[in-house]
């Protein structure tokens, strides 16, 4: 019998070598490191070294790395049906359809499947627009919402700009929370909110209510610094867009399936968005899958009105049989639950204790799985360890990171942040082996600091 996999290379030299000459990396020049394996919280490379996956990988491994029941779901409906076109029902897909807006809630009756989560917000807007009528999008400017070309204009970040004069029109940028780095001079937590809302009030009366369809947001804004909202924030958000006739989309993408101990996010605060676009930890990056949750008064827009897109791939049965499997899996072992408890009781408190034990940790923020670490030069001035991403003072976060790495943590860094993001089925011992090697690594990060 043939071998299926005789073809795929194993060794590192080889690998290495067909990676640079053939793929195109996205963010990067090149890859990092072969991998070989993974189990559980672990990933292996190909010297045999074991890696603590303290980034899940793109923050999206919530069910860890090769569960064995998801794999055996992806497996057997192989079996079954490999592809079934959009137009035609499919079983898998009915079923993760229904899942997914249960828990969701009872505001919520369709979903519309997509491949990943960038093309879950470019079809979130389109139907924003479509069903109020209005052209303008509101998104914070500390956000990420994919690099396709109908969302990497209303990312608020600097991955936008290589993009620039040619992205989305009609999108608008506002300043969200961050009361450690406050653009609004706050000094308190509820200061920061009624200032925070203040601000977005007045961008809305200034762009006029009237023509804004949507305010997308980050519930807990990822990749730009895990930024927890302070509490009432997201309740003003809501109250402004239903006295405009706004949608309110929440970008579920990163923080939802389990990310922050809830569902969704926004459930934390119980405030339910219009249109919630989900991807990565549905089930776990297993296989491509994102999409929109859509609330019952858009979904019926286009009951008697054709939705002006698709995808060939949309609602692939492989993926929605491994959401179905996943979302049984998070309910039978309680992933939800686990990942609420080592926030709260463990990678929470250690991390306040090795705050205190380290002068290049500004702040600790975060919930659930979730969380960081804000790297300084000087805790009185703020000044962040690194400036931006490869510029001033790269060398400090190079450094710790390399530390993190040596000692068998995989960490995810951006500009001046430690992101602790490991899978939500992580055990407290897993929790606290991979929070000592960042007590140790940071060591390396106090050499930076001023003084």
């Amino acid at each position: 019998m043939v071998d299926p996999l005789a073809g795929i290379p194993t060794d590192k030299a080889t690998i290495l070598r067909l990676d640079r000459s053939h793929v195109f990396h996205s963010w990067s020049a090149q890859a990092e490191l072969p991998v070989a394996s993974a189990e559980g919280s672990y990933f292996v490379d190909y010297d045999g070294k074991r890696y603590l996956d303290f980034s899940s990988q793109m923050v999206n491994v919530n069910i860890g790395h090769q569960h064995p029941r998801l794999v055996a779901a992806i497996r057997d409906y192989a079996a079954q049906a490999t592809i079934i076109q959009p137009a035609l029902a499919n079983g898998a897909r009915s079923e993760a359809a229904r899942l997914i807006c249960e828990l969701a809630g009872p505001g919520f009756r369709s979903v519309f499947f997509t491949n990943a989560g960038a093309e879950a917000n470019e079809n979130a807007i389109r139907m924003a627009r479509l069903h109020t009528g209005k052209f303008k999008v509101l998104a914070m400017y500390r956000s990420y919402h994919g690099a396709t070309h109908g969302v990497i204009g209303v990312t608020g970040d600097q991955r936008r700009w290589g993009s620039e004069p040619y992205t989305t029109p009609g999108v608008v940028h506002f300043w969200g929370p961050y009361l450690y780095r406050s653009a609004f001079h706050s000094d308190s937590l509820e200061q920061e909110t009624d200032r925070a809302l203040a601000h977005l009030r007045a961008t809305v009366m200034a762009e006029g209510g009237h023509t804004v369809s949507a305010i997308i947001l980050e519930p807990v804004v990822g990749a730009n610094g895990i930024l927890v909202p302070p509490p009432g924030y997201l309740a003003g958000v809501r109250e402004i867009c239903d006295e405009h006739g706004i949608l309110l989309i929440a970008d579920e993408v990163m923080a939802g399936f389990g990310r922050c101990g809830e569902w969704f996010a926004m459930q934390h605060w119980d405030v339910t968005p219009d249109l919630i676009t989900f991807a990565k930890g549905v089930n776990s990056g297993y296989v491509p899958l994102g999409g929109v949750i859509v609330s019952k008064p858009v979904a019926a827009t286009f009951d008697n009105r054709m939705y002006p897109g698709g995808l060939t791939y949309q609602g692939h049965p492989l993926a929605c049989a491994s959401a179905i499997a996943s979302i049984e899996i998070f309910k039978d072992e309680r992933i939800v639950e686990n990942a609420r408890t080592l926030g709260s009781h463990v990678i929470g408190p250690e991390l306040a204790k090795i705050a205190a034990r380290h002068p290049s940790v500004g702040e600790v923020r975060g919930l659930g799985v979730f969380w960081a670490l804000e790297l300084v030069r000087d805790r009185a001035t703020r000044e962040p360890l690194v400036q931006s991403h490869g510029g001033t003072g790269a060398s400090a976060m190079t450094a710790f990171a390399a530390a993190c790495r040596e000692r068998g943590l995989w960490p995810r860094t951006h500009f001046n942040r430690l992101h602790i993001a490991p899978p939500c089925t992580t055990t407290e011992a897993e929790a606290r082996v991979g929070l000592a090697i960042v007590d140790e690594a940071l060591a390396v990060a106090d050499e930076y600091c001023n003084g």
